[in-house]
């Protein structure tokens, strides 16, 4: 082999075992993200979404687990279509008593419900509501029916606070409103049924330690979150 040949013949072993070198470490640094997602980060996700902070499980009846299953299924195909998060959302059912876990945490892609908390109902502006009665125009301080897309936190009046944007007729004035997820001492942290929890002026209003487990579920989803309040 004469001084050219051996002149292009280095540099070509050289570079194959440089791409040689690369692709190893291109493939060292996939199966390592792949490790730390199926062993680590996955399981602290799966962890953080379902760690409970107060009530993990509802007392449903049959009609009611149907009912929640049936809106879920509607809702994730919502979110499908729309861009939200497909993996989980928030149902209320304000056809049950409000002191029973009527707040729910859907996992949407396990079609099962992961913890459940109470949630007010508005009062209409009156003393005590006593009832049910819903609305949305302005002023009204009734609960309104719809879907919402919950938005970014703030600190207002009860300190921490979630945006709501009603996505239906029936509550598209909602975020002129002021109506936003936000929680007041007034609200136990478990069930007090047959005895009903104290209202609001339409807002979903939960109890601060139920609150703090819902940030921390908003704060981690990459796509926003669906609450849908309904009446059944």
């Amino acid at each position: 082999m004469d001084f050219f040949a051996l002149s292009i013949f280095i540099p070509i072993t050289v570079m194959k075992l440089i791409l040689r070198l690369v692709l190893t470490l291109l493939l060292l640094v996939i199966a390592f993200s792949l490790f730390a997602w199926f062993y680590w980060y996955k399981p602290k996700l799966n962890h953080a979404i379902k760690k409970v902070g107060v009530n993990a499980k509802p007392l449903l009846n049959n009609a009611e687990k149907i009912l929640v299953k049936n809106k879920a299924a509607i809702i994730k195909q919502y979110a499908v279509n729309n861009g939200y998060n497909p993996r989980l959302c928030f149902l209320v059912n304000m056809g049950i008593e409000s002191g029973r876990n009527r707040f729910f945490v859907y996992r949407l892609d396990e079609d099962s419900i992961i913890n459940a908390g109470l949630v007010t109902h508005g009062n209409c502006n009156s003393n005590w509501l006593t009832g049910k009665k819903f609305g949305d125009s302005m002023g009204c301080g009734c609960t309104a029916l719809g879907k919402y897309k919950v938005g970014s936190s703030y600190s207002g009046k009860f300190g921490l606070a979630f945006k709501l944007y009603g996505l239906d007729s029936s509550n598209s004035n909602s975020f002129k409103r002021f109506v936003v997820l936000h929680s007041h001492s007034c609200v136990p942290e478990s069930e007090v049924s047959p005895l009903p929890i104290c209202q609001s002026l339409g807002c979903p209003t939960v109890s601060p330690n139920y609150l703090k487990y819902l940030q921390n579920i908003i704060d981690k989803s990459s796509r926003p979150i669906l609450l849908w309040i309904f009446d059944e």
